[in-house]
């Protein structure tokens, strides 16, 4: 048995891909996975199940929710102990403990090497900060995210896979579940 974490792009968000937390944890009974709790209104999702390929994971759960609630996302999954050594390994140690609202971890769907971290570093015209991890960074952001220029569309951009954030916060209750 599994244990799992999904994370869905863009759902809930400015009034797109609506999908009630309810329905996303009938659907994963539906697809036989057990103990499927969600966290938050955001698509956080964490199950157990037979252990297959993340991108098995992913493709299943993409599928079944394109076909029966309508809604077309990007999941990204990871075990529970890939989990577990996303926060062992957070460059920003300090600053999540001080203010975690201000860090975010991004999961990217696919490997982020360490030439487009370096152009995404580039591209940063604040004082964001950005870490590159296992298929994923860690961006940290002093003055918040809401005016920051460091988008999730700008990271995408650079990072040529698509990724979707959670505050330090979230990744910890993850954590707990």
């Amino acid at each position: 048995m599994s244990h799992s974490i999904a994370l869905l792009r863009g759902v809930n968000v400015g009034g797109t891909g609506t999908v009630k937390m309810a329905a996303l944890r009938a659907l994963g009974e539906e697809l036989g996975f057990t103990h499927v709790r969600t966290l938050l209104q955001s698509g956080n999702i964490a199950f157990d199940g037979a252990a297959k390929s993340h991108a098995a994971l992913e493709r299943r759960w993409e599928a079944a929710l394109d076909e029966r609630l309508g809604v077309k996302t990007v999941f990204m999954i990871r075990s529970a102990g890939e989990w577990q050594a996303l926060i062992a390994a957070n460059p920003f140690a300090a600053e999540a403990d001080a203010d975690p609202s201000h860090l975010v971890l991004l999961v990217a769907k696919e490997t982020v090497g360490p030439e487009a971290v370096a152009a995404l570093r580039t591209a940063i015209k604040g004082p964001e900060q950005v870490r590159a991890g296992e298929r994923c960074v860690y961006a940290w952001y002093p003055d918040g995210i809401g005016t920051s220029k460091l988008t999730v569309k700008l990271i995408e951009r650079h990072l040529g896979t698509p990724v979707t954030g959670r505050n330090w916060s979230t990744v910890l209750k993850l954590a707990a579940l």
